[in-house]
């Protein structure tokens, strides 16, 4: 009788133990869910506040009726004027085609953007961004036109007032032509082929 007794006990004590370990478990999941999300709430409430206070900027494009090729090359210079980048860069903005697409115009501008030194004051390597202005054939004269552009190498296309311009863009595309005109560098330190590529101050 008590040999039967102890292994009841035995069998109901392992059974507690299995069903607290599987509560525990569940519990470690719900604490790890729960983390996870107010992490993502913290980092989103960040996000929103700290855009609040710095909202991306953007210009007021102008509409259709007032569009003419240089209009639009001065808005496109007038819009990456409000990037926010380091004072050693240089770009120019320039006209590059205009094509004409079943129910619009699409003007092609081109930023190139380098960073002329002492050493080397014309620069050998510079990074694009190309925009297209979109003037649709049947939109009213009013409507402000449509923006759109990539940066050289990606297929990302952004739109004016939505992200924010990253230096980091552009350092990247010059980094990436500096080690393909370079095949010999072995050092993958992007703050150090950068320094290649900018000499010394």
């Amino acid at each position: 009788m008590n040999v039967t007794k102890n292994v009841k006990f035995e069998k109901e004590a392992n059974e507690d133990k299995g069903s607290t370990s599987q509560a525990m478990a569940t519990e470690d999941k719900t604490t790890k869910i729960a983390l996870t999300l107010a992490k993502d709430a913290i980092t989103a409430a960040v996000k929103s506040a700290e855009e609040a206070e710095n909202p991306v900027k953007n210009i007021d494009w102008i509409t259709h009726g007032e569009f003419t090729e240089e209009k639009g090359r001065q808005q496109v210079e007038e819009f990456v004027l409000n990037w926010e980048y380091q004072g050693r860069w240089e770009h120019y903005t320039e006209f590059l085609r205009k094509e004409d697409v079943l129910h619009s115009f699409y003007y092609i501008y081109c930023v190139r953007w380098s960073i002329p030194t002492a050493r080397r004051p014309i620069a050998q390597i510079t990074a694009s961004v190309y925009f297209t202005i979109k003037v649709n054939k049947n939109k009213p004269l009013d409507t402000p036109i449509d923006v759109s552009y990539v940066f050289e190498g990606h297929s990302l296309v952004h739109r004016p007032g939505e992200i924010r311009f990253r230096e980091k863009w552009l350092r990247d595309i010059i980094e990436a032509k500096y080690v393909l005109m370079n095949p010999n560098i072995f050092q993958f330190n992007s703050i150090g082929i950068f320094q290649n590529i900018l000499g010394d101050f």
